[in-house]
């Protein structure tokens, strides 16, 4: 595997192309002057924290090259956080240097004269840890704890699993989210290119890049790919891509059959922030050949469905899903930071919040999330297959299903709906899901919305969605 700044001098001239433009000398430049005042603020035992809130792409790219050069801890922040989050963070991290829209400053935790800081705490010194923000479906902040080593592990991993050298990769989703961060250590970790759009909707418009898209991965989420289909010439141009790497919240069926019927070489994947993006994933040619699981795991990683007590469970037994993976993350901060250990070593393996199986093939399926089903009359109902059924009916545009308390019933199923058009109704859902989902699935409650609490990622809100529904029923 190629370092960054090895890559950057090996004079590898447009292996950057920001919104239609070549960024490599200006990336390579940025990276280099980041350097140089990293060699002023830090010692070789005392490693200053850097908080990166930085929008200008070209410049994230070249701050985290410049910190994994420099092993100074990086964490990895989102600029459009509201006040109350940045406060949050900033209170956790406590960063020594902060690096946002262009700036360089440090917010004074430094000792001047001997350059360490003033309450004597270091994160990982000398060793290129790279904080990741991962708030699942609370929506609260906090970081997985990633090493170089365990983010080129997952780079090894989908080069050994597609069989190539070299990953070219066409990126759209947030750089400092692991989705995007992991496309541009593709192209590092293996001397690929890369290109960076402002926005999905950029996907077949002009995108400026003279390049050959059948050598390019392209990563979406599904809410993205269902609007690029609902573009057809957006659409038209995804099936000219190696493969279309899928993930961040489950994709429906109906998602699945568009895409297929037109040749988009979908490669469904499975992962998390924890085990740097995803451990199993599908092969485009097994995708169009009508394979819906989210593929095989990748070769860094083993996957163990388990019982509650830990057993492990054989073919198509459902249960909690454990991974085993060299990408695996060392740990959740400040956790991390007191314990100076990898927390997630013990057990040996991770769990995860995930319900699935894996078939007697080795393909693994996800049935739900553990935190997210519902129990209503003494019955388990798991919202991913009641929004699956609702969206087919091809009468609303999103929909998030989640059970509130119930006098009656424990927990009462609740469906948030954006619907296609005015003219919809409750009534006409209520009988367009009846022939699909067993009757103590279907919803009680049916709230039309004008919209959801998707992050960037397609990713909803869980407790947003919850605080969403109590107002519309108590009202």
């Amino acid at each position: 595997m190629i370092h960054p700044l090895t890559y950057l001098n090996s004079g590898a001239g447009d292996w950057l192309i920001v919104d239609g433009k070549n960024a490599a000398a200006d990336c390579h430049n940025w990276a280099l002057k980041l350097s140089e005042k990293l060699i002023k603020y830090g010692l070789e035992d005392s490693k200053p924290k850097i908080l990166l809130l930085e929008r200008d792409k070209v410049r994230i790219c070249a701050s985290i090259i410049a910190a994994v050069a420099a092993g100074c801890p990086l964490f990895l922040g989102n600029p459009d956080w509201e006040w109350r989050e940045r406060q949050a963070v900033l209170d956790m991290v406590q960063p020594d240097i902060i690096w946002g829209e262009g700036d360089f400053w440090s917010v004074g935790l430094l000792d001047r004269e001997t350059g360490r800081r003033a309450d004597g705490e270091t994160v990982g010194a000398g060793s290129s840890l790279i904080m990741i923000p991962t708030g699942g479906s609370s929506g609260k902040v906090r970081f997985a704890v990633h090493s170089w080593e365990t983010l080129m592990a997952s780079v090894r991993g989908l080069a050994a699993h597609f069989q190539l050298t070299q990953i070219n990769s066409c990126c759209c989703l947030p750089l400092y989210h692991v989705s995007g961060l992991m496309q541009l250590l593709r192209c590092f970790g293996t001397g690929g290119k890369l290109v960076v759009l402002s926005s999905y909707r950029d996907i077949g418009g002009e995108m400026g890049a003279d390049v050959d898209w059948g050598e390019f991965f392209l990563s979406l989420v599904p809410t993205q790919l269902h609007r690029l289909l609902e573009n057809g010439a957006s659409g038209a141009f995804l099936s000219r891509f190696q493969a279309v790497l899928l993930g961040g919240a489950p994709a429906w069926d109906d998602l699945l059959s568009r895409s297929r019927f037109a040749y988009i070489p979908l490669a469904l994947t499975y992962g998390m922030t924890e085990t740097a993006s995803q451990v199993a994933t599908l092969k485009p040619g097994e995708f169009l050949a009508g394979n819906n699981s989210c593929g095989r795991v990748l070769p860094h990683a083993k996957i163990t469905v388990r019982t509650p007590d830990g057993s492990a469970l054989g073919a198509n037994q459902t249960g909690m899903i454990t991974i085993e993976a060299h990408s695996l993350a060392r740990g959740y901060y400040p956790e991390f930071s007191s314990r100076e250990q990898d927390s997630f070593t013990a057990p040996e393996y991770f769990t995860t919040d995930d319900l699935g199986f894996v078939d007697e093939a080795g393909y693994l399926y996800i049935v739900g999330r553990r935190s997210d089903k519902i129990i209503t009359g003494g019955e388990n109902v798991f919202p991913a297959e009641v929004e699956a059924a609702i969206r087919a009916t091809g009468l609303v545009q999103d929909v998030g299903v989640l059970g509130v308390s119930d006098s009656d019933w424990g927990q009462a199923v609740v469906a948030l709906c954006i619907p296609q058009n005015a003219d919809i109704s409750p009534p006409q859902l209520e009988k367009a899901i009846a022939p699909s989902l067993t009757k103590y699935k279907r919803p009680k409650h049916w709230l039309l919305v004008a919209s959801l609490p998707r992050n960037s990622q397609g990713k909803l809100n869980r407790q947003q969605l919850q605080e969403m529904a109590l107002q519309h029923l108590s009202v």
